[in-house]
C-alpha cells in the first residue's frame, strides 16, 4: 500500500509523523522526571486548561454525556459541548484513571496534529504548483511564528500586551495548537480541508459534491470548535462579495468576466453553511438561554492585544505577501480571492464586538503564507528569491524558543507543571472514597488540579469556569482564616453543599486555620502533610 501513496503525499506524512514525534519529547521528559516526590499533569504550557481538559474526560468516565463544568458548585442543566473529551473518558475506566486519560489525550493530540499538517499542505497546493514550496509553505503555516524571537534581546517592550502572540495564542500560528491543544489543531484541519473542497474545480465542482463534502467537515469541525464554523462563514461571505465585485470591474474594463463560476459559488456557500449550521446553531442558543453557560460567557474574555502586536507577529509575512499578490491574481483568478479576502477580513475579525475576538482570525496565517508564497513562485531573480526564503525561514526562530522554552521548564519539577506525589495519593483517596460530582473546598490551585483526578466539583479553580469566581473565592480564603466564626463557614458549607474540605499545604498557606476545632469536620484522611475532613452537620 506504502508504494502506492505518490511521493508528494510520502513526503507530507513523514513530515507529520516526525513533527508530531519531536512534540512529544518535552511530554516525554515530564514523565521520565516525575520520580518519586512529583506526579506529572501531562502538560508542558496552559497547565491550568489542560488539567480542565482531563476533568472533561473524566466526566465522560463517570458515564456522563452532557458537559457540565467540575470548577463551581452552582447548578448547571448540562451542555451539548466538549463531546471529543467526553467520548475519549469512555475508554478509560478506574484505578488509576488519570494517566490513562492524560495519555489519551496525548493520542488525540498527536492525531489531531497529523491531521492539521497534512490538511494544511492540502489546502496550500490548491494555490502553489511547486513541490519544494508546498512543503516550504506547510512548514511556515504549522510551526512559523512572527517576530516574538526578538523579545530575548530585551526588545519585550516592543508588544503592547507585553507577550509576543507566538507564545500565547494558538489560533493566530499554529504551532501551539498541534503542541498542545488537540481540538483546536482538529478544527483547523477540518477548517482547510472544508476550504480545500469547496475550491475544488471542473466537474466536482459544478456537481455540488464539493460543498456538500466541504459542508460535512465542517459539521465535524463544530464539535470540536463551534466558534471556528463562524469564521468558515465569515470567510465565504467575503470571498462571494469579492468575487462578485471582481467580476463587475472585469466587466466596467471590458474585459469577460465567467458569472457561472460566481454562481455556482454561491450555491456551495449555501450548501456548506446549511451543512455545517445544527451544532452552531445549538451553541448560539445554549450559550445564550442557559444561565451557568451566560455566566461562564461574561468571565470568558480572550481579546486581541493592539494591532501594533499584530504587525510585530505578520511582519515577516507582509512584504512578501505584498510582492505575491499580482502574480496570484493571474494564476488563480478565482481561488485567489479567498485567501486575499481571509487576510482581509483580518482587522475587522480581530477587533469584533466580541468576548473571544482573538479567536476569529483562526487560520489567517495560513492564509497569508499562501499569498507570501506566491512571490517566490513568480519570481525570476534567484538573489532574490534567497533573500526572500532567508526572510521566511526565520519565520520559524520564536517556535524554537517556545520548543526549547518547553523543555526547560519541565525539565525541573515544580508546580503547576507537576503536582506533589503526596497530593496525588490524596486526590486518589478522594476519587475512591467521594461520590460522582461531590462538592469539596480547597484552595484555587487545589481545586484546578483536583477534577483531573477525582469526579468531584470544586467551587473555584478555573477562570471561565468558576461562576462568580472573585466573590466565591473570597469566601473560600475567608474560610480558611483563624478569626473567621464557625456560623459563616457553615453558611459557606451550606450555600454550596460541601461535602467534603481538603487542609493541605495550599490550603495552609492562606491562613493558620485549625480545622480540628471544627465540630462540623470529620477527619477522614491525614498523610505527609494532606488532610481531607468529611462534612457532617449532624441535625442541621
Amino acid at each position: 500500500m506504502w508504494r502506492k501513496i505518490s511521493e508528494e503525499k510520502k513526503w507530507i506524512i513523514q513530515f507529520a509523523v516526525v513533527v508530531m514525534l519531536v512534540t512529544l519529547i518535552p511530554y516525554w521528559i515530564g514523565f521520565s522526571r516525575q520520580g518519586a516526590d512529583w506526579s506529572f499533569t501531562g502538560f508542558v504550557f496552559g497547565v491550568e486548561d489542560g488539567n480542565s481538559y482531563i476533568a472533561k474526560m473524566l466526566s465522560g468516565v463517570s458515564g456522563h454525556w452532557l458537559f457540565q463544568s467540575p470548577y463551581t458548585a452552582y447548578p448547571q442543566k448540562g451542555a451539548l459541548a466538549f463531546l471529543p473529551y467526553l467520548l475519549l473518558g469512555k475508554l478509560s475506566a478506574p484505578p488509576e484513571a488519570h494517566i490513562q486519560l492524560v495519555v489519551l489525550y496525548h493520542v488525540f493530540r498527536m492525531l489531531s496534529g497529523f491531521l492539521m499538517i497534512l490538511a494544511t499542505y492540502d489546502f496550500i497546493s490548491v494555490y502553489i504548483s511547486g513541490e519544494n514550496l508546498r512543503r516550504l509553505g506547510t512548514a511556515i503555516a504549522t510551526l512559523g511564528g512572527g517576530l516574538g524571537w526578538l523579545s530575548v534581546f530585551g526588545l519585550r517592550g516592543l508588544w503592547q500586551n507585553g507577550l509576543p502572540l507566538e507564545f500565547y495564542s494558538p489560533e493566530t500560528f499554529g504551532f501551539l495548537a498541534l503542541f498542545g491543544l488537540p481540538h483546536l489543531a482538529m478544527a483547523r484541519a477540518f477548517l482547510l480541508w472544508g476550504l480545500t473542497h469547496f475550491l475544488s474545480p471542473g466537474d466536482e465542482m459544478h456537481s455540488g459534491r464539493s460543498g456538500v463534502i466541504g459542508g460535512l467537515f465542517w459539521l465535524g469541525m463544530s464539535f470540536f470548535q463551534p466558534l471556528t464554523v463562524v469564521v468558515g462563514w465569515a470567510i465565504l461571505g467575503v470571498y462571494q462579495m469579492l468575487l462578485g465585485l471582481s467580476g463587475i470591474v472585469r466587466i466596467k474594463n471590458n474585459r469577460p468576466f465567467d458569472w457561472t463560476i460566481w454562481r455556482l459559488s454561491l450555491k456551495r456557500v449555501f450548501s456548506m453553511v446549511c451543512i455545517s449550521s445544527p451544532v452552531a446553531i445549538y451553541s448560539f442558543f445554549a450559550f445564550s438561554l442557559d444561565p451557568f453557560l451566560q455566566q461562564w460567557t461574561g468571565q470568558n474574555l480572550i481579546l486581541s492585544p493592539p494591532i501594533e502586536d499584530y504587525l510585530l507577529a505578520f511582519g515577516l509575512m507582509l512584504p512578501p505577501a505584498v510582492l505575491g499578490l499580482k502574480g496570484l491574481l493571474r494564476r488563480k483568478p478565482f481561488e485567489a480571492w479567498l485567501v486575499i479576502g481571509w487576510v482581509a477580513s483580518f482587522p475587522f475579525l480581530a477587533y469584533a464586538p466580541y468576548n473571544l475576538q482573538r479567536r476569529l482570525p483562526e487560520g489567517v496565517w495560513a492564509a497569508l503564507a499562501v499569498i507570501a508564497l506566491s512571490s517566490l513562485e513568480t519570481m525570476e531573480n534567484r538573489n532574490h528569491q534567497k533573500w526572500l526564503k532567508g526572510v521566511l525561514y526565520s519565520s520559524f526562530l520564536t517556535t524554537l524558543l517556545v520548543y526549547l522554552g518547553a523543555i526547560i521548564t519541565v525539565w525541573q519539577p515544580c508546580t503547576p507543571l507537576y503536582r506533589p506525589k503526596e497530593e496525588a495519593k490524596m486526590f486518589n483517596f478522594l476519587a475512591e472514597r467521594a461520590s460522582d460530582r461531590e462538592v469539596v473546598l480547597a484552595s484555587y490551585g487545589t481545586s484546578n488540579a483536583l477534577p483531573a483526578w477525582a469526579p468531584v466539583k470544586t467551587l473555584i479553580g478555573h477562570g471561565p469556569e468558576s461562576v462568580n469566581l472573585a466573590a466565591v473565592q473570597e469566601q473560600v480564603e475567608q474560610f480558611f482564616q483563624p478569626d473567621t466564626n464557625e456560623a459563616f463557614r457553615r453558611e459557606v458549607i451550606q450555600e454550596f453543599d460541601v461535602k467534603y474540605v481538603i487542609w493541605g499545604p495550599s490550603e495552609q498557606a492562606l491562613e493558620k486555620y485549625d480545622p480540628d476545632h471544627a465540630a462540623f469536620l470529620e477527619e477522614i484522611y491525614d498523610l505527609d502533610g494532606y488532610r481531607v475532613f468529611e462534612v457532617n452537620m449532624g441535625d442541621e
